[in-house]
């Protein structure tokens, strides 16, 4: 038998005119290509590829500046259609009910709106220490699943999404006559918020939500040691005490079915504004921190944590001074509760002032926490600069004397003027976090380099001639 040579697999007379040419390997186990005469010629898979078709496949996928603009794009088409939605359901009203409908709905939507802030600044304070030389999470001991800047503004980005659509879907349903299906817009936020927080399964940062509740737990009940996380998180909830005030009031009203009706405009009612719980959730924190301090003065038995105590206990005479004005006459508030007012409201500001510069910031340390660990803008903007010195110190100093606005009953009429003060006290403790962190990171180093100073100072004659051994030894 005579065996017959196959032409090469590239002639032309093994494919049709036009086609594409048929590349074969002899030495490859892959399925072959038929001809038009019925030869099977094996070929490489990856041969058979294009480099077009690759580089068309990579050039599909976007790239993440280009993601994130589209998302950026989106965020802001929301945010616009938002507005207007709320804006066009609020021209909608009737004039003399306007402001008394906007009233409801600020106490509904403004607490969650500033936590939110609160979250947004909190990741930049992640961020900054992240990019600085403290170790945030050995200051606060976090373990290795802690949430980092990216994930804490991953968090606030959907609260800034929801909140918002929530509040413009109560509007909206409102002033079109659905006061039922409005009245359900808060409800339903508030319940899907607390969900979250107390989810058991291993979904929403599950470790991060059971330490911050952890945290809080420890602090309503200060029976223990104190840590740092514990009095850090409680200095915080008193700059969000106005916050925690709306939050009770909002939630007296879901619970007396209240919500979008005109019951809350008695000021004498159950959930008005002159009820004396108002008083008693403002200063639940300043309350906590206080035997905060005297839990820390009896396991040190230091007294700086007795003065500590002693200004926040400052802060109770402001609270329910202001809080009389409705339940004494109006001569006897004039005459001798708005003066007592008057002195225990700057005795609080001055000393919180004092206390903030001397004992929670280190000023010699001032802006080294802008010293990032690779060359950025903010580093040449606010390290080793004077007027940092100078903001820091005078912006906390007014937003100090402000405080007492957003605390007092009687000063609390205008929503808007209320939320921009409690908005700058947000402010004031987000610069505030930066120092006072750092300067217990500062604490923490010095600490942990006594020990090996002290061996070299201690070190005696007879520890050196152990060591190093007798002269007079035989080897």
């Amino acid at each position: 038998m005579y065996e017959v040579p196959l032409p090469s697999a590239t002639s032309p007379h093994l494919r049709r005119a036009g086609s594409k040419p048929i590349f074969t390997d002899q030495d490859s186990t892959e399925p072959g290509v038929a001809n038009d005469l019925g030869l099977v010629f094996p070929t490489k898979v990856n041969e058979m590829k294009s480099p077009s078709v690759a580089a068309s496949s990579v050039a599909m996928i976007p790239s993440p500046i280009f993601l994130w603009r589209f998302k950026v794009l989106l965020f802001l088409m929301w945010g616009i259609s938002c507005c207007k939605i709320g804006w066009d359901s609020v021209m909608q009203m009737n004039t003399d009910k306007r402001h008394l409908f906007l009233y409801e709905a600020f106490l509904y939507f403004n607490p969650l709106l500033l936590v939110t802030l609160m979250v947004w600044l909190w990741g930049v304070n992640l961020w900054v220490f992240s990019q600085s030389s403290v170790n945030y999470a050995k200051v606060f001991d976090l373990d290795h699943t802690h949430l980092t800047y990216r994930e804490i503004w991953k968090c606030a980005t959907w609260m800034t999404i929801i909140v918002p659509t929530s509040m413009a879907a109560y509007l909206y349903l409102y002033s079109h006559g659905e006061v039922s299906l409005a009245a359900s817009q808060p409800v339903i936020l508030y319940a899907a918020i607390l969900m979250v927080l107390i989810f058991p399964f291993e979904i929403f940062y599950l470790p991060s939500r059971y330490y911050l509740l952890r945290t809080v737990w420890r602090i309503i009940l200060p029976l223990q040691a104190i840590t740092f996380s514990d009095f850090f998180l409680a200095d915080i909830m008193t700059s969000m005490s106005k916050v925690f005030s709306d939050l009770e009031r909002s939630v007296c009203r879901m619970f007396n079915r209240q919500v979008a009706t005109i019951a809350w405009f008695e000021a004498d009612s159950v959930c008005g504004s002159h009820s004396v719980v108002i008083p008693v959730v403002l200063v639940f924190p300043y309350v906590c921190r206080f035997f905060q301090c005297l839990q820390q003065y009896k396991d040190t038995k230091e007294r700086t944590c007795l003065f500590n105590a002693l200004k926040y206990s400052t802060a109770v005479p402001v609270i329910f001074l202001s809080a009389l004005k409705y339940h004494v006459l109006p001569l006897s508030w004039t005459n001798f509760y708005h003066p007592l007012w008057l002195i225990s409201s700057v005795i609080n500001s001055l000393y919180s002032f004092y206390w903030d510069v001397t004992r929670d910031w280190d000023l010699s340390a001032f802006s080294r926490i802008f010293k990032f660990k690779n060359p950025h803008i903010c580093t040449n903007l606010f390290y080793g600069r004077i007027w940092v010195y100078y903001w820091v110190i005078g912006s906390n100093l007014i937003l100090r004397c402000t405080w007492t606005y957003k605390l007092s009953a009687h000063l609390r009429h205008n929503h808007l003027t209320v939320f921009t003060i409690t908005a700058l006290e947000i402010m004031r403790r987000f610069q505030w976090i930066f120092f006072r962190v750092e300067n217990e990171w500062n604490k923490m180093m010095m600490m942990m380099s006594k020990p090996s100073l002290e061996l070299s100072i201690n070190e005696t004659p007879e520890e050196e001639d152990r060591l190093l051994g007798s002269a007079n030894h035989n080897v």
